[in-house]
């Protein structure tokens, strides 16, 4: 208390002070206020920041990836062979073609031979590449897929059906996990018959791994939901796939049986009964 005094006592003598004077009173800064100030200053202007721009990498712009060199690609056999190019820094986002470029040597020819690749479908991973879809492109908010004239609405050979399954196969290789989920998802578009989901049914299990269920497990659910139906427009079809084939058989088998024991136990549950199925109690006898 006594302290609190002398203070203000003190406060009182400063003030008569400035007054008697006449003088504008002289604001000093303390130095606790400078120092956080300071602080602040260099909290707002880290160390590091200067150093993390530094090594931040440059932006890679679009001119940059048409400024690299060209890569000849040697697609396809026979009369469907063509000679396509591409730029090596677009082509080298894909893994596979990291490793391929590397054995490319400065006095060399600039050729990646593809021989055994579907033309169509590199064009479409060529198509993505520069653009970031391929034709045709998906609808927004839609299933659809934009209307190509050249195929029939309805997929009946399963053609439309292979064009993504190829497409999908192909990022696979190239391990390009967007396309191949860009191309999973137009597959699910195509408004097919029985025949051409035979066909497709039967790429994708001579092409793809026992557990990818990305693209296989749709596959036995449509024909284990629809078998019932579909088998009587392509019967024989059906049977050589299943010959062909055995794990798509046991696959389609699988979720019958699951989709059965599930209805069973289901019922099992939530018991229905039917009015007058109900057994009666047996007679007595009268005698």
């Amino acid at each position: 208390m006594a302290d609190e005094g002398l203070f203000l006592e003190t406060a009182a003598d400063d003030a008569g002070d400035v007054a008697m004077g006449g003088e504008e009173p002289v604001v000093e800064i303390s130095s606790v206020a400078t120092g956080a100030e300071e602080g602040a200053d260099n909290e707002n202007n880290l160390p590091f920041q200067e150093e993390a721009m530094e090594d931040a990498p440059a932006r890679v712009t679009y001119i940059d990836y048409l400024k690299s060199p060209i890569v000849g690609l040697l697609v396809g056999q026979g009369d469907e062979q063509a000679l396509l190019t591409a730029h090596q820094a677009l082509l080298t986002t894909s893994p596979f073609f990291v490793g391929e470029c590397a054995k490319i040597h400065d006095e060399g020819e600039r050729r990646i031979d593809l021989i055994d690749q579907d033309l169509d479908a590199v064009g479409c991973f060529l198509e993505f590449l520069y653009t970031g879809d391929y034709f045709p492109r998906k609808i927004a908010g839609t299933r659809d897929l934009e209307r190509d004239p050249t195929t029939p609405q309805v997929d009946e050979t399963g053609d439309q059906l292979l064009k993504h399954a190829r497409v999908y196969t192909l990022a696979d290789n190239f391990q390009l996990p967007a396309l191949k989920s860009l191309a999973s998802s137009k597959i699910h578009c195509v408004n097919s018959t029985a025949k051409g989901e035979i066909a497709y049914a039967r790429y994708v299990y001579a092409h793809t791994q026992k557990d990818d269920t990305t693209i296989r497990a749709p596959v036995a659910n449509f024909w284990a939901t629809r078998s019932h139906t579909l088998r009587a427009e392509a019967e024989d079809e059906f049977r050589s796939m299943c010959l062909e084939f055995p794990q798509f058989g046991y696959d389609v088998l699988t979720r019958v049986l699951d989709e059965k024991l599930k209805r069973e136990k289901n019922e099992k549950m939530h018991p229905t009964h039917t009015p007058g199925s109900t057994r009666k109690r047996p007679r007595q006898s009268g005698i």
